[in-house]
């Protein structure tokens, strides 16, 4: 498996090695060992989700209060995605920045988001699915978003697909909106979170 750290520290691309054959494909999106050598501490898993979505479909930006925030171990079993990591941590070094990487059923490749941080993603075909492994369970009251069309992030969504988006992303705040409203997770509470699942 080869591991790649992107632009916001502590999110890792994850591309497992496939083996092909006349029957088909076998690959392991998600190994324990080289995840826990990789972040510093294994995953916890207390919730499995999965949706499917139509080409152009937009969900997010969402992230969680941190602590206990919620890390997002995601791949894509079918179709293929734009997936985007946006830094909402006040105090961050790279607040406001965002990265991007596809994800596809090709290539199995999964990507980590530790928590405090924005996450969204883009269908780039219909019928595609997205599975990913949440460190904690849903929690109404301490999930938030962003607008993904905020245009002070100017995200990299394609701009030859039609969005779609739910009403409760569409009326999302801003990122300085939802700084304003003390929305955001600190950069200091996340950091000692993370120190904590380290310990």
């Amino acid at each position: 498996m080869r591991v790649r750290e992107l632009a916001i520290a502590g999110v890792f691309e994850f591309q497992p090695t496939s083996f092909t054959d006349n029957r088909g494909l076998f690959a392991a999106p998600f190994q324990g060992d080289v995840f826990a050598d990789t972040v510093g501490h294994p995953l916890t898993l207390a919730q499995t989700n999965h949706s499917v979505s139509r080409r152009g479909t937009i969900r997010g930006i969402h992230f969680a209060d941190t602590p206990p925030g919620q890390a997002k171990y995601i791949y894509c079993p079918r179709g293929a995605m734009l997936d985007v990591i946006v830094d909402v941590r006040v105090g961050s070094p790279t607040f406001g920045e965002w990265d991007a990487l596809r994800l596809d059923a090709e290539t199995l490749t999964a990507v980590y988001i530790p928590e405090g941080l924005g996450h969204g993603f883009i269908a780039l075909e219909d019928d595609t699915a997205m599975s990913y492994l949440c460190s904690t369970g849903y929690n109404p009251k301490g999930e938030h978003g962003i607008t993904p069309l905020d245009p002070a992030l100017a995200l990299p969504w394609p701009t030859d697909i039609e969005p779609v988006l739910s009403a409760k992303d569409t009326d999302a705040p801003t990122l300085t909106e939802a700084a304003e409203a003390g929305l955001l997770p600190t950069y200091d509470a996340c950091q000692a979170h993370y120190a904590s699942l380290r310990r």
